[in-house]
């Protein structure tokens, strides 16, 4: 068994983390081309298969002996409302009729948490990452005595502290303004949730960890931001959807590559994730019930059948809010350019930033 690799961020060639993806645009060639470049990559574990992630795994490190990280979503809410995710149903049929299929079974899993859990421990990755929630101290320290570092997504100051209390190594600090899910511990109305900056500075005055920036970052400037706010690195998701390496489905990738308003919906897992508006989410946001992944699971059939259609309007086009900043570019060129403008921006900050004589 290869032995683990620390992580430490300080010490990245370049400070950038590629997201997780989940949901098909992460695949190990493209974790590769960010860890060629100096970055740090990682596997998403959300919705595959045990047998499917261990497969990436195995992939990815016939592609590179970089270290990397998996990421795993952890357990939802005990329960859901079960008599409204059946009106919801109602609604969608006309959904799953336009595109000839049918609605999934609302099922409610923990996306085999345990067995993801296990897959790691066996296969010892540089870092587990723990996005919808926080691992127990018991499974961050068994992690950690197999050499594994722990990161946790936040999204609010109270996460943070709870995270550190329970031993994370690094804290990715989720802004509003990231695509796709939230990825903190609740699911709280929209209006309650913050932006990236102020995030980083709350997070920053509670905890003593290193900070992983996330959230609206697409190019040089905007790195270097965060990077000036106090995070450790910045990692980058949308910005990479449109690399060749990444898996990023044809309609998905055409809504990227052209201006289109974002925003946060429940429409199409029952949790709060930030995508381009299309008509699904029009129609259907307002009487989506908080019933993750109860709601995903009903979905599925409706966004693969548009998917396969080439169809946009009934995909959940997950994108941050500076999509239209994303590049058609391999990753590594991606991870490169953006470095070297974060630098030429740092030193341009660093100018204006000098006392003025006299």
């Amino acid at each position: 068994m290869p032995s683990s690799v620390d992580v430490e961020l300080s010490a990245l060639e370049v400070p950038i983390v590629q997201a997780p993806l989940s949901g098909g645009a992460s695949t190990p060639r493209l974790t590769a081309a960010v860890a060629g470049a100096g970055g740090f990559g990682f596997l998403a574990g959300g919705y595959k298969t045990t047998e499917a992630l261990a497969a990436d795994i195995g992939e990815l490190r016939e592609l590179t002996p970089a270290p990397f990280g998996v990421n795993i979503f952890a357990p939802p809410a005990p329960e859901v409302d079960a008599a409204a995710v059946a009106t919801y149903a109602g609604q969608l049929v006309a959904d799953a009729r336009r595109y000839g299929t049918s609605l999934g079974e609302a099922r409610h899993d923990d996306d085999s948490f345990a067995a993801k859990v296990e897959l790691v421990e066996r296969e010892r990755p540089a870092v587990a990452s723990f996005t919808f929630g926080c691992p127990a101290r018991d499974t961050v320290a068994a992690l950690h005595r197999l050499g594994i570092d722990v990161w946790v997504t936040i999204t609010t100051a109270d996460e943070a502290e709870l995270a550190a209390a329970a031993g994370a190594d690094a804290l990715v600090v989720q802004g509003v303004e990231a695509g796709g899910h939230r990825g903190g511990f609740t699911d709280p109305p929209p209006g309650e949730q913050l932006g990236l900056l102020v995030l980083l500075r709350k997070v920053a005055n509670r905890v003593q960890l290193p900070l992983v920036a996330a959230g609206g970052i697409a190019d040089g400037p905007s790195i270097a931001a965060v990077l000036a706010a106090g995070a450790a690195a910045a990692q980058l998701g949308t910005a990479l959807m449109l690399a060749p390496e990444a898996g990023t489905s044809a309609p998905h990738r055409a809504a990227l590559a052209r201006p289109g308003d974002t925003a946060l919906t429940r429409a199409f897992s029952g949790r709060t994730a930030r995508g381009i508006v299309n008509r699904f989410m029009r129609e259907h946001d307002r009487d989506a019930p908080v019933a993750y992944p109860d709601v995903h699971h009903l979905t599925t059939p409706i966004r693969a059948a548009a998917r396969a259609a080439g169809d946009p309007e009934a995909v959940n086009l997950w994108a941050g809010q500076a999509h239209e900043l994303a590049v058609a570019e391999p990753a590594a060129e991606i991870v490169r350019r953006l470095w070297l403008d974060a630098q030429a921006s740092a030193v341009a900050t660093a100018a204006r930033l000098r006392p003025a004589s006299g």
